[in-house]
């Protein structure tokens, strides 16, 4: 174990509990009315993310970007194709698969939600100082990349 292992667990054992609340705040953050209907779930965010990021993916891409078994993708795709957040369309390389590309509605629907969150984001960040905002953004974009890495599956980013 490395010299630094202890404090690497116990560090692990206090971002894991922040990890968890942040995400129930998340979940809170959601507008009742999105709620009912209006939102993305966090499945269909994350589909479109990528989607919108990376281009057109088959099943089989997703199973590889994600590490989830093939029925998950089939039944997250489902309900973004009922609602025309995504579509189907022949592989433009010519495979066999079909692909998945979002829409114009999905593409707003996600922008919307997307603008929402960064507001709300901004709100409890506008009293920080630039140069812990710089840090903060910095270390949670190595500590993404770190678990990418380790995963093998790296998270393609835009040049926002």
């Amino acid at each position: 174990m490395k010299e630094n292992g202890v404090e690497a667990r116990e560090a692990g054992e206090h971002i894991e509990r922040e990890l968890m609340i942040l995400m129930r705040h998340r979940e809170l953050s959601v507008p009742r009315g999105a709620r009912d209907g209006g939102a993305l779930d966090r499945s269909a965010y994350v589909l479109l993310s990528r989607l919108e990021v990376q281009g057109p993916m088959s099943i089989p891409d997703f199973v590889e970007a994600f590490g989830l078994a093939p029925s998950t993708f089939t039944r997250q795709t489902a309900p973004l194709l009922r609602d025309g957040l995504v579509e189907r369309m022949l592989d433009p390389d010519g495979g066999v698969a079909r692909k998945f590309r979002i829409t114009e509605e999905g593409t707003k629907r996600l922008s919307a939600q997307r603008e929402e969150t960064v507001t709300r984001l901004a709100e409890v960040l506008t009293d920080w100082p630039t140069e812990r905002l710089r840090r903060f953004v910095s270390d949670l974009e190595q500590f993404n990349t770190d678990i990418e890495r380790l995963a093998g599956r790296p998270w393609p980013r835009s040049a926002r």
